[in-house]
């Protein structure tokens, strides 16, 4: 799977850690920064790793930041994109299962690494349940347009 992922300041070493997770599982990645703990606005950021996801170039997408609030409000402005706030196991699953969810946003101050790899693993592998969840789906997808 090809993985756009993006991060701000807060997130960045968040970020490092996971690239190497994601390429230790056989994914490929896609850096859209920020490269360093210079502070950064996060808004562009997390909508171009959406814009690489809607448009193909990734398969999924990974936007990070000190709580990932904001970081997946930022993505969910991108038409088609599914940004979910996964900061558990749990959610991270039924993001998946029930919304399809294409991005996912962790927060580097909330969520330790080994923490963080399993929410990347277990999110990467859930499939998406579909029936009744693609109906709302269908729903949300109306709204945008």
């Amino acid at each position: 799977m090809r993985v756009a992922i993006g991060a701000d300041h807060a997130g960045y070493l968040l970020k490092e850690h996971l690239k190497q997770t994601l390429i230790r599982l056989g994914h490929d990645v896609d850096d859209h920064g920020t490269h360093s703990e210079a502070s950064v606005d996060y808004p562009g950021i997390c909508m171009s790793v959406g814009q690489a996801v809607v448009s193909g170039r990734a398969d999924r997408g990974i936007v990070l930041g000190g709580s990932g609030q904001g970081e997946q409000i930022a993505a969910n402005k991108v038409r088609g994109v599914r940004a979910a706030l996964c900061n558990d196991l749990f959610t991270a699953r039924l993001s998946r299962e029930h919304n399809d969810a294409n991005v996912l946003s962790m927060g580097g101050r909330i969520v330790a690494f080994g923490l963080a790899d399993e929410i990347v693993a277990l999110w990467l592998a859930t499939a998406f349940e579909g029936g009744r969840h693609q109906r709302r789906l269908d729903q949300i997808a109306a709204a945008e347009r």
